[in-house]
């Protein structure tokens, strides 16, 4: 629609008392013309339409050429100066290495791998293939290997790189053999950048998000008002199942133990839990009560997420919280909504003016019930050390569908 008549005026709209948002706003001046809002707003709905805002028709962006003749660091200007990066040099997708990445699937180049776009208020959905996400693969550094993973991500539509001003990233858990088979780190520093397949796979995630589905872009798809380091790379955690004493999330997501499954989360992030005043050390430490503190602190919007180190992990087991199930009971109701807890509703007296007592109302259940806990064990076990944030679960998908 690029004749569309915009109007703007200078936000953020809310926390504003009416007098604020009358002076600046209603009264105000539009920031990119200088002229009164109001009066803009009333051309724009009144001044009849011009020959050129009359047209139809639909705008294709198009794919721009399959391929480049130049040097190879005029090729890597070109992605930069195009936005296609996420401005790191990248590894140039030269025909050799993405037909080398497809041999890793048995899926056609052509066939269609998923739909994106930056959410749902930003646009287009774009459309993309098995050979797209070839080549942002190649683009990433991942190998071959990575691929399958790579591609059950893009089979998702799920971006990490939100059009949100409030900056959200994506993370994805990984369990089942394909951990130690792509040389996943799920020990010391496993939530860190320091992996090859986590990274590249994270990158990976990323470019095919810019490329494929139009994300990214800032000012226009990403609108992050301060930002998230995390979308450089997402986070990309191997769960530690060899050091867990609690069943694999996967198998708690109902896929069978040893199944390759990766799983999605949006959302906020995750840091120390040190981070929290909660969490204050002493001689013995109640981790199921710290957690629990942490947990009640969180908003409602994307949960609450641990990702717990083993010895972290098998505390919790050994204060009675044989499964996870039952350490999120133990949680919940945690995170709560925006205005604190949520009023139970009012019952109403049963049979009239004379009738018994009404029956003790319930409170509702939190948004999205357990699903909006994540318990996720993963790190080495030289330390009693672990991490919590917001995160939401999203999707789990079978990563040999893709091999």
């Amino acid at each position: 629609m690029p004749n569309l008549r915009i109007q703007y005026f200078r936000g953020p709209v809310w926390g504003k008392t009416n007098d604020q948002l009358r002076k600046q706003i209603v009264e105000g001046n539009n920031p990119i013309t200088g002229g009164r809002v109001m009066q803009e707003i009333i051309g724009h709905l009144t001044r009849p339409l011009t020959a050129e805002e009359k047209k139809t028709g639909r705008l294709d962006p198009g794919r721009g050429p399959a391929t480049f003749t130049g040097t190879p660091d005029e090729l890597q200007q070109l992605f930069l100066e195009k936005r296609m990066t996420d401005f790191l040099p990248v590894t140039l997708p030269t025909g050799d290495k993405v037909e080398e990445m497809l041999k890793a699937t048995s899926h056609e180049p052509d066939e269609i791998l998923g739909k994106m776009n930056p959410g749902s208020e930003a646009g287009d959905v774009w459309t993309y293939t098995v050979r797209d996400a070839a080549v942002n693969a190649v683009m990433a550094g991942a190998r071959p290997e990575h691929f399958p993973v790579i591609l059950a991500l893009g089979s998702t539509g799920m971006t990490p790189v939100n059009v949100s001003d409030n900056g959200f990233m994506a993370g994805a858990v990984i369990n089942g053999a394909i951990r130690e088979e792509i040389g996943l780190n799920s020990d010391i520093g496993a939530v860190g950048p320091y992996a090859h397949a986590n990274t590249t796979i994270g990158r990976a995630w990323n470019l095919l998000s810019i490329n494929g589905g139009n994300c990214g872009k800032v000012g226009t798809t990403y609108m992050g008002t301060v930002g998230n380091p995390m979308n450089a790379i997402n986070i990309i955690i191997a769960e530690n199942e060899e050091n867990s004493p609690f069943e694999p999330f996967s198998v708690r997501k109902g896929f069978e133990k040893g199944q390759n499954i990766i799983t999605l989360f949006t959302g906020w992030g995750v840091l120390s839990a040190k981070n929290w005043k909660a969490n204050v050390w002493g001689t013995t430490m109640d981790y199921p009560k710290i957690i629990k503190d942490i947990f009640d602190q969180q908003g409602f919007l994307f949960g609450a997420c641990a990702v717990l180190s083993p010895p972290i992990a098998q505390f919790i087991k050994n204060a009675g919280y044989d499964t996870v199930e039952k350490f999120e009971r133990y949680l919940e109701p945690a995170p709560q909504f925006p205005m604190g807890k949520m009023a139970p509703p009012k019952a109403k007296p049963e049979g009239g003016a004379q009738a018994k007592p009404a029956p003790k109302a319930e409170m509702p259940p939190m948004m999205g019930g357990f699903s909006n806990t994540a318990i996720i064990v993963t790190g080495g076990t030289n330390n009693n050390y672990y991490s919590i944030g917001g995160l939401r679960y999203g999707r789990s998908v079978k990563i040999d569908d893709w091999r």
